[in-house]
């Protein structure tokens, strides 16, 4: 929801007839123009440090772990970020909805930052994984404030450019920040990994809270039009019975805490492939489904045409490529040979294709344009995931993953940005947070669902062991068990592709 600008008819009154008012400009109302540049550059640095946590703390783990004598425990570092980061985006959106961004968003930075605190100051590996999920939760609230902050205090015309933002501010990150998180954890300690964040994002935040409590505080008011809107995309006349007995704050609550207990099971289940483990898998499906049935637009599952088809294709780009991602680096080390500096420089590239593409999507104005690019970016994304393991083949030179992943990463860029823009656009002001936290649900879980599922189907195949996190080792893994992974997530890529042609009603 934006702020009018004021009419001011007394003085309008006394102006001359002739002559008109002037147009504001780009360079006053775009992203970085003076209307919105100290909002657009504070949400933005947020997202940069985020992503520089993101991406550095995968490098520090390893050690961090072996220092704490918790290498048995390794796993639950993610999963227990992972899992309070689903409690955290759906308790951010009741909340933003109710009372408005302002409020989450100041406690997940809080949140963010004493987990970060709490890990890197830990002495036993317990408190270790306690600090990283209270930063699973501050970052869940995070990302879906971040959300409603846009769809409030930014005109839809700016949406797709503040959105590019948001991508572009991972692509040094995922260059830089890997191997800067391995100097400091080589010559500071990874203890300052954790700790040296906190204080940067101050900054930032105080730059931007001005102007969120100015745009974007307080309840959201109700859009009949909107509303109208978003019952069409349900796709279901029973639609609005459905969503009021679901969008219930204590029954939502419940839910989220069902999601998170059960992707939480499912997880310790995947990385434990013993009969014994079908008790807690079982016990995590029994407390997930329900959940996510609940928590998901109504006709998620059905890719019924609007919301219900955006949200579920934000889950299967996410999934597919993250899934297929993770066993790119192992495959280069143990099939060709590659160091593990060179293999993962092999997915580097793929950052700025991925912004260029988040860029392009900016640029488009026409949502008929819009759906059909993409089609074409999850067209891209199969290609690209079906072409990585091309390289198991000795005479295929290993370069063609840097290729492929470059014009994947490139098809990501369109679609997810796009996923994001188009959520906004189909959600009444007071269901965006509401909104907001399904579309990240759908990311992160499937995310989790996909890579268990890629690594039970590697290791049945003669793969290494698979831990949380794409954290992998391999002892003469067989090629069969890395086409496993890739073939059937370029499949569902491809199913992303038909999703993405159902975005829009037929009129």
């Amino acid at each position: 929801m934006t702020v009018p600008e004021p009419r001011d008819t007394d003085v309008a009154a006394h102006a001359e007839p002739t002559t008109p008012d002037p147009v504001p400009t780009d360079t006053e109302t775009g992203v970085l123009g003076r209307t919105y540049r100290a909002l657009s550059i504070g949400i933005v640095s947020v997202v940069l440090l985020i992503a520089f946590e993101a991406t550095a703390v995968g490098t520090a783990m390893p050690v961090a772990a072996r220092e704490l004598d918790g290498i048995s425990l390794y796993a639950f570092a993610f999963s227990g970020y992972f899992t309070t980061s689903l409690f955290g985006m759906v308790l951010s959106g009741q909340w933003a909805d109710r009372r408005g961004p302002l409020g989450p968003l100041t406690a997940g930075i809080s949140a963010f930052g004493l987990g970060l605190l709490l890990s890197g100051t830990a002495g036993a590996m317990w408190l270790f994984i306690l600090g990283r999920a209270v930063q699973g939760l501050g970052g869940g609230l995070v990302i879906v404030a971040l959300y409603v902050i846009v769809g409030r205090a930014y005109p839809e015309r700016l949406r797709p450019a503040i959105m590019a933002a948001f991508a572009a501010s991972w692509v040094i990150p995922s260059v830089v920040g890997p191997l800067a998180s391995g100097a400091v954890t080589e010559h500071l300690g990874w203890r300052w990994v954790f700790t040296g964040i906190p204080v940067l994002v101050v900054l930032p935040l105080a730059l931007a809270l001005p102007q969120i409590r100015r745009r974007a505080s307080g309840p959201a008011a109700q859009d009949d039009t909107q509303g109208d809107t978003q019952g069409k995309t349900q796709g279901d006349p029973a639609d609005g019975t459905q969503k009021a007995a679901a969008h219930s704050p204590r029954r939502r609550l419940r839910l989220a805490l069902g999601i998170s207990l059960g992707a939480g099971l499912l997880q310790y289940a995947a990385q434990d492939l013993r009969w014994l483990s079908l008790l807690p898998g079982i016990a995590g499906a029994a407390l997930l489904v329900p959940a996510v049935l609940g928590l998901l637009p109504r006709g998620t599952y059905r890719a019924v045409r609007g919301l219900p088809s955006v949200v579920l294709l934000r889950g299967i780009a996410a999934g597919s490529f993250i899934a297929a991602e993770s066993f790119v680096p192992l495959m280069l080390v143990t099939q060709r040979g590659l160091s593990p500096t060179l293999a993962g420089l092999s997915l580097a590239g793929g950052g700025a294709t991925w912004a260029l593409g988040s860029f392009m999507q900016s640029r488009i104005r026409d949502e008929v344009r819009r759906q059909r690019w993409m089609v074409v970016g999850m067209v891209l994304v199969a290609a690209a995931i079906a072409t990585a393991p091309t390289v198991l083949v000795e005479s295929v030179p290993v370069w063609m993953v840097a290729v492929a992943w470059g014009y994947g990463c490139f098809g990501m860029g369109l679609v997810i940005s796009s996923t994001s823009v188009l959520l906004l656009q189909l959600s009444p002001a007071a269901e965006a947070g509401t909104n907001s936290a399904a579309l990240q649900i759908s990311d992160g879980l499937s995310n989790v669902l996909l890579l268990a599922a890629g690594g039970a189907a590697f290791a049945a195949l003669g793969g290494g062991a698979v831990g949380a996190h794409g954290t992998m080792t391999s002892g003469g893994s067989h090629p069969a068990a890395f086409a496993s992974v890739f073939l059937p997530m370029a499949a569902v890529a491809l199913v992303g592709a038909w999703v993405a042609g159902r975005l829009r009603e037929r009129h």
